[in-house]
């Protein structure tokens, strides 16, 4: 279900939705991963990339925060709500390690080229229509950078009458935040590194399917 709209990474506007033309750029893009391999992002060949928070690291740290989030919710039911694509692996997991009850829900924040070269918009697209008001909302997260769409689906969310809103992600880049916005709970600090895996893709969308994270630094060149 189409809902709103907001800018990303930017001073949020409101604009119509609905079909817009999409203008795409190419560029050749490249990761240099930790020794030496390199990984073309127009090809659809993906050489591994090194090992940055192994399958059992990113397991316990799941079980840790099971238990802090069903200690904290406790007597309560909890609509967790999972932003995609990063978020799905996560809540997947996360969702069986607690201890109360759980309604799941699903996000998607399409992003497209406002006519006349107003910028990108995004557009959310909930799996179904929520019942907000009056519920306990776990916003689920797979990588938190910026913050702008974190902070923006918050306080919708809290304007549509629900009794608590927290962000939970399972990776948090504090160094590219753009708004004031601290999780209430987080599995791992990372820095600039490019991640893929558990969840996160690729350029072409590859390697969510990996139970851990691996990384690399992206570049970009030109022709």
């Amino acid at each position: 279900m189409r809902d709103y709209c907001a800018a990303n990474d930017a001073p949020l506007r409101t604009a119509r939705l609905g079909p817009s033309p999409r203008k795409e750029r190419l560029l050749r893009m490249t990761i240099v991963a930790p020794g030496g391999a390199v990984i073309s992002m127009n090809s659809a060949r993906v050489e591994p990339l090194r090992q940055v928070i192994t399958t059992d690291q990113i397991q316990k740290r799941i079980r840790e925060l099971g238990r802090q989030i069903s200690d904290d919710y406790k007597g309560q039911t909890v609509q967790a709500l999972a932003v995609l694509e990063n978020g799905f692996m996560f809540l997947a997991d996360l969702v069986r390690a607690l201890d109360v009850p759980v309604v799941c829900q699903f996000i998607k924040p399409k992003y497209s080229q406002q006519q006349g070269g107003g910028g990108n918009v995004m557009e959310i697209f909930f799996s179904h229509e929520p019942d907000i008001r009056g519920q306990h909302i776990l916003l689920v997260e797979g990588l938190v950078h910026s913050g702008v769409t974190s902070e923006f689906l918050m306080n919708d969310l809290r304007s549509r009458g629900a009794a608590s809103v927290k962000l939970v992600t399972l990776l948090d880049r504090q160094s590219a935040r753009r708004v004031s916005l601290q999780p209430d709970y987080f599995g791992f600090l990372v820095d600039d590194t490019f991640l893929v895996g558990y969840g996160l893709g690729a350029v072409e969308q590859t390697n969510r399917n990996l139970p851990f994270f691996s990384g690399g630094q992206l570049k970009t060149t030109r022709n």
